[in-house]
């Protein structure tokens, strides 16, 4: 059997994994508001876990760690849910609010500078809006993969994660995937297993990691970009961006802007698991109870095709431009997602447009 790992050039795929950055058209911060839906959607479980860590043990300062927060307006968002908790509840028991320290996590490339220049913003906000009751509330950066150790023993009581472990440490080593860059249905057997075993792998090294950061009793909340085993008769493909993707990439093929074997070298480092394979993992590994484990989907915009298909292909393209400029060239990125707004545009008139996330809260043993 032939089997393939995809090669990302001279740089490894940590250093092309990245969102796109700055505040331009194509930017990360202007394309992420389905992203910000989803964050909104899992509010009420991040809130309700915090406010059971705050309650049971009251510590002086929280200290907080955002994985995968990328960059934008969304890199507040969990932070500032999270004060609103603490603030409720600290007045409720009468007692004073604790000192908030966060920490910013995200691969070196990131773009934390954006970050840093909001940060004058988000505290005259905390101000304005909590009239100087609640804090001090510390932020800084912790770049560095979140598959690793990133924190001493014991020093963090509350993580949290959004839209960041579906992105995988590295395409799996996989049987050759023909005119597919992830799961399909032509995809032979063998793809899905790889892609599978890679996500138990990653996973399970993230929840060790994190198990040896927390404290005792300390929380996690993760929502994860999943699928639905009930839109997957098969339970190993669901349809999803990325075929359609592929699709396009195929057309591309064939009129010879893009070489073949360019295409067959190329699969996402991404995996989107069910409800059930994220709580195997969390199960088989013990060092997390499980609180609660909720699915839930959240909706496309209503528009007409050519606005939702431009719009996705920009979302799709803050996200996985560098990833593709490396491996395919910066000259033909344009001619994609110009071509793939049209193809997800046609398809989006049938489609209910629904994505499916998994948000689970967990407490360390």
């Amino acid at each position: 059997m032939e089997v393939q790992k995809e090669p990302v050039g001279d740089l490894q795929l940590h250093q092309v994994l990245r969102m796109n950055e700055g505040d331009g058209d194509n930017s990360y911060s202007n394309n992420s508001l389905f992203q910000k839906k989803v964050i909104i959607k899992a509010k009420p479980i991040l809130q309700e876990t915090i406010v059971q860590l705050y309650s049971k043990s009251f510590p002086e300062c929280i200290t907080m760690a955002d994985m995968g927060c990328s960059s934008g307006p969304n890199t507040f968002l969990p932070i500032w849910e999270v004060i609103e908790a603490i603030d409720e509840s600290s007045r409720k028991l009468n007692r004073k609010p604790p000192i908030l320290q966060v920490f910013l996590n995200d691969l070196p490339g990131n773009d934390f500078n954006s970050i840093f220049r909001s940060l004058p913003s988000f505290h005259k906000k905390l101000e304005e809006e909590m009239g100087g009751k609640f804090g001090p509330c510390f932020i800084a950066a912790m770049p560095g993969s979140f598959y690793g150790r990133l924190f001493p023993p014991r020093s963090l009581h509350f993580v949290h994660s959004s839209y960041s472990l579906h992105w995988l440490s590295e395409v799996p080593e996989i049987p050759l995937n023909k005119g597919n860059i992830y799961l399909a249905k032509t995809s032979p057997p063998g793809v899905h297993k790889a892609y599978l075993n890679q996500f138990e792998k990653d996973f399970t090294a993230f929840l060790r990691s994190r198990s040896e950061e927390m404290v005792p009793g300390g929380c996690m909340v993760l929502t994860i970009c999943g699928r639905d085993e009930n839109n997957d008769s098969s339970a190993k493909h669901s349809p999803s961006i990325w075929e359609f993707f592929g699709m396009m990439l195929n057309d591309m093929v064939l009129e010879g802007l893009i070489e073949e074997s360019k295409l067959d070298s190329f699969n996402m480092p991404f995996y989107v698991a069910l409800a059930e394979e994220v709580k195997y993992v969390i199960q088989a590994e013990k060092s997390f109870t499980i609180i609660r484990v909720e699915s839930f989907h959240v909706s496309t915009d209503t528009m007409n095709k050519y606005t939702k298909g431009k719009n996705i292909a920009k979302e799709l393209r803050a996200i996985t431009e560098a990833i593709l400029a490396n491996h395919f060239g910066d000259e033909i990125v344009d001619v994609m997602f110009q071509r793939f707004s049209i193809k997800i545009g046609e398809f989006m008139e049938t489609f209910k447009g629904e994505n499916t996330s998994h948000v689970v809260s967990m407490i360390k043993a």
